[in-house]
């Protein structure tokens, strides 16, 4: 069968289902907030009960908290706000060091420097694309203060590990959980591992209002402070310097409702993802992603191993061909953040008063690059509405592309 890219006919031609779900109920939620006429849901620097936000940011902040077990949640406007509210929130000291991985959207990094700490990159393990606990020790200094692991893809980073290493050196850890709500790992929820966890409800994730972050934590200092850096400080009465981080009603009535919904649509990831592994692993030069027992991986993106060398298809090509089937993969997700030139320029001021060796650039994460440039092809259409249909058709553009592998100087050419 001729492949789509050299003038065959593509495996699927009709799009994929839209995402994020917007039912009834979330229309309904938000026109709710319009008919009430509550539409301002804090009062900046004003002591009392309106700084910690109105009725549908409570309603919602209480919601993942129980979700989670824990004492506190504390809404932001994004995950990127959350995470800085967090490194603020953990005393962690302009100049001081944070350890935090190379493979992750660039805010899991970019949040010490919001604080003018200094990101320090771990490498991550080949297995689970989480950072690797000999890779964090061997980056600890005496000006360490934080790790901030990412449950990476919807799965759980390697926690034990990590907070051992965290007890031993007297280290904050600050779980980024943004693409794993829900995810377990040994049967524990992440977020409430570390000292505080964090969580995104941005367009695509698992949970979604469009933009929003939360904070959770059973640390009342931290949730304190959290909600401080939150709404200006509190400006009248707290000698530090706050933001303008507060979800609005519309957000918070909207994410409400998904959240409430949030294990019916990680099952069905689950079911989806499992359903299309079972339909890849037998193929050459594919391996697909193995759950630890007794950890829960949500699939936030599906990544898949690939071997080159297996398939006879270079990489770039391989993908290239299936996306003109009309499957959007891409490769090796982000590039790793160490390369950036942000961190390989020091362009942020605070490296002008820095005295550690924190090191960036090719080599330092070697593990990283490799998953980037070599391993690694991704995709987030394997989620609700999709169905098993959907995944078949992918099972399907997988096989003809390799089927077709002796025609890959054609698919070079196409």
């Amino acid at each position: 069968m001729k492949l789509a890219i050299n003038g065959g006919n593509p495996v699927r031609r009709k799009p994929w289902p839209k995402y994020p779900i917007i039912g009834d109920e979330e229309k309904q939620a938000v026109l709710d907030v319009l008919d009430d006429g509550q539409l301002v849901s804090f009062r900046a620097s004003l002591a009392g009960d309106w700084f910690l936000g109105s009725t549908n940011v409570k309603e919602f902040e209480r919601a993942v908290a129980d979700y989670h077990n824990v004492k506190y949640a504390i809404s932001f406007t994004s995950a990127t706000a959350a995470l800085h509210g967090a490194v603020v929130a953990c005393g962690v000291e302009p100049l001081s060091e944070v350890i935090v991985t190379p493979y992750s959207f660039n805010t899991s990094a970019t949040a010490p420097l919001m604080h003018n700490a200094i990101p320090v990159f771990a490498d991550v393990s080949p297995y689970d694309f989480c950072l690797e606990s000999a890779s964090i020790e061997a980056n600890i200094t005496e000006r360490t203060q934080a790790i901030i692991p990412v449950h990476l893809f919807g799965g759980p980073a390697e926690m034990d590990g990590i907070m051992a290493l965290a007890g031993h050196y007297d280290l904050k850890v600050i779980e980024d959980a943004a693409q794993a709500p829900g995810a377990l790992y040994k049967g524990r929820q992440v977020g409430t591992i570390g000292d505080c966890g964090v969580f995104s409800f941005v367009g695509e994730k698992n949970a979604s209002c469009g933009e929003g972050g939360m904070l959770i934590t059973d640390d009342p200092e931290i949730a304190r402070v959290a909600r401080l850096v939150r709404n200006h400080g509190d400006a009248l009465y707290e000698p530090m310097l706050g933001y303008n981080y507060r979800m609005t009603e519309y957000q918070a009535a909207l994410g409400a409702v998904q959240w409430s919904k949030l294990d019916g649509y990680n099952k069905i990831r689950i079911e989806l993802t499992d359903y299309l592994s079972s339909k890849l692993r037998l193929l050459p030069g594919i391996t697909t992603f193995v759950r630890d027992a007794g950890d829960k991986h949500v699939y936030y993106v599906y990544p898949v191993f690939y071997d080159a060398e297996k398939t006879g298809i270079p990489r770039d090509e391989f993908v290239e061909a299936l996306n003109a089937e009309g499957i959007p993969f891409g490769e090796g997700y982000i590039k790793p953040l160490h390369l950036l030139p942000l961190f390989e320029q020091r362009a942020h001021f605070a490296y002008r008063y820095y005295e550690g060796d924190a090191k960036y650039g090719k080599g330092v994460c070697p593990v990283a690059e490799e998953l980037w440039s070599e391993r690694i092809i991704v995709t987030g259409i394997a989620r609700p509405p999709a169905t098993f249909e959907d995944m078949d058709d992918i099972a399907r553009a997988f096989r003809k592309v390799l089927d077709n592998a002796s025609c890959a100087p054609c698919v070079q050419e196409g």
